[in-house]
């Protein structure tokens, strides 16, 4: 049985890391005992081919908490969730002392999940491809026990009549799923939609809203079109800090904040660290 969405634990301020991200960028172990009280958590990306590594080992063993972002699950395929992949991530999962299971809601491999197929696509925005969505997660949560957020994920191009806001909100509605709100993929979508950072969000289930993503992206001009990168630098765009600040009050089942910064030098993120955890008080 699941844990109760409002008895989930408040991880507050957290970092990002995949497989070996430690060797080129921030030990998050270093970094929590260098700096104490302004990185609380890890969330460790991976998928089964991968797995883990000795850095998120290392933080499990401290004894910190941890959750568990599946990047090989195409969610919006209920029979991609299949038996072999529900036992090995929830295993995964249990063995950093995850909190919960989180995951871009989108397509994350073309063909058989192999590292060959894998890309990150956003899902088709209709009230089918969110039912699915819903189906899967209703799925992988009773079968592993785990809580499960969906991400809205980053995309230059996105197919479908829905916002994504109201996409995610039908996902919510239909599973009974929390949320994770990545404020930076939503600028990204805002800005190619032509709208303000905060629109559509009176609409959206900010009480659903267990997790949110904070990190930097890059814009670029790809012959004449205007597009973000989602490069996860040091500093977050304006559009993202506004939304953040315009979620943060009313997102009153927030549990985390994920800073995306692994790849950076811990001198060039201590201070966004300083500010999430005074607006996270």
């Amino acid at each position: 049985m699941t844990t109760p969405l409002d008895e989930l634990p408040r991880l507050g301020v957290g970092i990002s890391a995949e497989p070996g991200s430690s060797a080129h960028g921030i030990d998050a172990v270093a970094f929590a005992e260098d700096h104490p009280g302004l990185v609380q958590f890890l969330e460790y990306g991976s998928d089964l081919d991968r797995g883990l590594d000795d850095h998120v080992r290392r933080w499990a063993a401290s004894g910190r908490p941890a959750t568990y972002h599946f990047l090989d699950l195409n969610l919006e395929d209920p029979a991609d969730a299949d038996d072999e992949w529900l036992h090995a991530t929830a295993a995964a999962a249990r063995a950093i002392g995850a909190a919960w299971l989180c995951g871009d809601a989108g397509l994350w491999h073309f063909g058989p999940r192999d590292r060959g197929h894998q890309m990150l696509l956003p899902p088709i925005l209709t009230a089918d491809s969110a039912d699915a969505c819903a189906e899967s997660i209703a799925r992988i949560e009773s079968a592993t026990g785990l809580r499960v957020l969906p991400e809205n994920p980053p995309g230059a191009f996105f197919v479908g009549e829905l916002h994504i806001l109201d996409y995610f909100a039908r996902v919510s509605d239909r599973s009974g799923c929390g949320l994770l709100l990545d404020c930076a993929h939503l600028a990204m979508f805002q800005r190619l939609r032509g709208l303000p950072p905060t629109a559509a969000l009176d609409g959206f289930p900010l009480d659903r809203v267990i997790e949110i993503h904070v990190a930097g992206g890059a814009p670029v001009d790809v012959d004449g079109l205007a597009l973000v990168e989602d490069a996860h630098g040091p500093e977050p765009l304006p559009d993202t800090w506004e939304i953040v600040e315009a979620v943060l009050p009313r997102a009153t089942s927030l549990r985390a904040i994920v800073y995306e910064c692994e790849k950076n030098s811990v001198d060039e993120v201590v201070g966004n660290f300083e500010k999430l955890q005074r607006m996270f008080a």
